[in-house]
């Protein structure tokens, strides 16, 4: 499996300052708009990848089907905000559910149908895609799309961040509150 990407952000002593002007609560809320606005230049990029490798005779995306999706357990064990970049229903483990382990299944093959719910299908399949099998070569989408887009990703969220700090200063300077 690939491992997660991680950023530190050096250099930024104009944001940096601001920060210590505002409340956390202002601080996590522009944080996190300005980390989802990061997270949807990789989503696109990923986007436009994946179209490259979708078979267009079927009628599943797999292009349709990645999204930014906020994740509360990361924030809510560390603080940290963070977005989960994926697709959807890729990442369900069958072995583990209560369900399967009440009925005697897990750890044993069955068919576990996917979800056509989603809006580019049932896309199970994308993983083989991207990480390829003993029979066929991989053809990454996701990998690509975050390793090439980390400077365009910092830009967006330094500058993005820098305005909803800018705009939560203006907002504390017209109620009289010191920030």
């Amino acid at each position: 499996m690939a491992d997660g990407i991680d950023l530190s952000i050096t250099g930024l002593d104009s944001l940096l300052g601001k920060l210590d002007s505002i409340s956390d609560d202002l601080r996590r809320r522009g944080g996190r708009a300005a980390l989802r606005k990061a997270a949807n230049v990789i989503v696109t990029k990923a986007q436009e990848n994946a179209a490259s490798v979708d078979d267009p005779l079927t009628k599943e995306s797999i292009s349709k089907n990645i999204v930014a999706r906020w994740s509360n357990v990361t924030f809510r064990r560390t603080g940290n905000l963070a977005f989960r970049i994926g697709v959807l229903g890729g990442a369900i483990s069958y072995a583990d559910s209560r369900e399967n382990r009440r009925k005697g299944r897990a750890g044993r093959l069955y068919f576990t149908p996917g979800s056509s719910k989603n809006p580019g299908g049932n896309t199970w399949y994308w993983r083989f895609l991207e990480f390829g099998t003993e029979k066929m070569r991989a053809q990454p989408f996701m990998r690509p799309a975050a390793e090439s887009s980390i400077n365009e990703v910092v830009n967006t969220f330094a500058t993005e961040y820098e305005k909803a700090i800018d705009r939560a200063i203006k907002r504390a300077q017209k109620k009289g509150v010191p920030p």
